[in-house]
């Protein structure tokens, strides 16, 4: 599974459903104009961006080099670091708030990874995530028509934080107080059925690795799945993710 992609493919793959999402999650979250935020597996800068156009004081990092330098070249003001979530390279209560948008599932160790969040929060901040649902969210579409001629395949529901529930059991096991979670869902409008397909051939994430393992033939069904499912277009795709947030 791979996200060292570029930022382009990154945006036109899961970019049109983060930008929305962001707005959607952070005032969940609570961001307000003056707040120091640290944005944990930033992406291109979905979050960042929204938690800047309110006000805060955003730091951002992330493993992969290309989102890393997109950051830098997009908001060269914003402090921005390689590394992971279970390895913070702060100090110790050096923000108001950290948050991490469609991170937590991909984190090698959840727990630590929040855990390391909540150490970087000053006592009273806030720690919050938020991840899609497994069977509603964005990438419901997709793999519902990989199912169909896979049954088996392994989508993304079993990832942590999926399903109800599993982000307060990671929040709690991380020692954070007063955890609220609930659904937030987005609405996003695809023109065409080929604007919503050909991003997942660009090998981003899982769904991107599923498709690149598949032959010529194998890829072509798929896709032929999919848009009997979905139609030509326009359509809309409703995405679910719970969101979780407690305090340090």
């Amino acid at each position: 599974m791979s996200f060292v992609v570029s930022p382009d493919a990154y945006g036109r793959y899961m970019g049109r459903y983060a930008e929305p999402l962001a707005a959607v999650f952070g005032k969940f979250a609570g961001i307000s104009a003056g707040a120091k935020v640290l944005d944990v597996g930033c992406g291109p800068g979905a979050l960042t961006a929204y938690a800047r156009a309110v006000g805060a004081e955003v730091s951002a990092i992330d493993p992969s080099p290309p989102f890393v330098g997109a950051i830098r070249e997009r908001f060269p003001d914003v402090d921005v670091r390689s590394g992971t979530a279970e390895e913070l390279p702060y100090d110790a209560g050096a923000f108001d708030a950290a948050l991490a948008q469609l991170v937590v599932h991909f984190m090698s160790d959840p727990v630590a990874g929040i855990r390391q969040m909540a150490r970087v929060v000053r006592p009273g901040g806030v720690v919050a995530a938020c991840v899609w649902d497994g069977p509603t969210g964005a990438l419901a579409p997709f793999w519902d028509a990989v199912h169909v001629i896979d049954p088996d395949a392994q989508d993304e529901v079993l990832l942590s934080g999926a399903h109800r529930g599993h982000l307060t059991e990671i929040f709690d096991a991380a020692g954070l107080r007063d955890v609220a979670e609930d659904a937030i869902a987005i609405d996003v409008l695809h023109p065409s059925f080929a604007e919503w397909w050909e991003p997942y051939t660009f090998g981003v994430g899982p769904a991107g690795d599923y498709v690149q393992r598949l032959d010529e033939a194998g890829r072509g069904r798929l896709e032929a799945v999919a848009r009997e499912r979905l139609g030509d277009g326009p359509f809309t795709v409703t995405a679910t993710a719970w969101a979780a947030r407690g305090t340090v």
